[in-house]
């Protein structure tokens, strides 16, 4: 509460009495109720089932990690987000792995990664808005962090993936793609952008989220550093957030293994 000033000559008891407020709002601090992290983690725990577990399972998965999480706020999610466990009905699920689309091999695996552009990484997060979920892909060169491209979307359609890389691709051209073997990436469309550049394909294994850990740290920071410091209410805000964190995070800073240097500097010097 801003109105009462711990440095002030009357106690604080007494600034509440005047100002007729209660003296525990001082003491207040507000919880963030963010359920984009949830989704993150429903969404992992859904694709490493194949996209075989239904809600209950989902919530029991996540408790078995040590996630504070019902099965009632676990459903709300699932549902916001349009996924769900294996039915005798027929459903469309926009996270859902298309059976149809060719899988490619992981390539990274023992691989050191030492230069620009050797190996870029791909992938989508979810941001919790005050009514809907938004889907956030960005385009990060491995080696120097820094994030070649990015999107800000209201669907879960491949289009906007295939549009940011091909933003991607007017900077320059990594040697390997990697990215997880959901239906965005697996797509027609985006796979022939990376054929046509001459880029060879790399996916993680099923389940293994720390194939691209790189990026899910960077979802890490955006959520830390950018929406619960800023903590966007509208779309437009949330479109300013994300671009002056993506001009701050590659242009100032500072990573501890690039010996405390920003993306930037790395990416078009190195």
């Amino acid at each position: 509460m801003k109105m009462l000033d711990p440095n002030h000559k009357l106690p604080l008891r007494k600034q509440a009495a005047l100002l007729d407020v209660p003296r525990s709002s001082f003491y207040y601090v507000p919880v963030i109720n963010d359920d984009s992290e949830h989704a993150n983690l429903i969404r992992d725990v859904y694709l490493k089932s194949d996209c075989r577990y239904g809600y209950r399972k989902v919530t029991r998965a996540l408790q078995r990690d040590g996630e504070i999480i019902n099965g009632k706020k676990a459903l709300r999610i699932m549902q916001k987000i349009n996924i769900q466990g294996l039915s005798p009905k027929k459903f469309m699920c926009t996270s859902k792995q298309n059976r149809n689309n060719k899988v490619y091999p992981y390539l990274l695996e023992g691989m050191q990664i030492s230069y620009v552009n050797q190996v870029w990484a791909t992938d989508i997060t979810f941001i919790k808005m005050s009514k809907e979920f938004m889907y956030f892909t960005a385009i990060m060169d491995i080696y120097s962090r820094y994030i070649v491209a990015y999107e800000l979307s209201n669907n879960l359609d491949s289009s906007f993936c295939v549009f940011t890389l091909k933003k991607a691709l007017l900077r320059g051209t990594p040697d390997i793609f990697n990215s997880d073997q959901g239906s965005q990436f697996t797509s027609e469309k985006f796979t022939t952008e990376l054929k046509n550049a001459g880029v060879k394909i790399s996916m993680d294994h099923k389940g293994r989220c720390f194939d691209n850990i790189f990026v899910e740290r960077l979802w890490r920071t955006v959520k830390q550093e950018a929406i619960y410091y800023y903590r966007p209410e509208t779309i437009k805000d949330l479109e300013r957030c994300l671009q002056k964190f993506v001009f701050w995070y590659n242009n100032h800073r500072l990573h501890q293994s690039l010996k405390y240097k920003p993306p930037a500097e790395v990416y078009f010097n190195e």
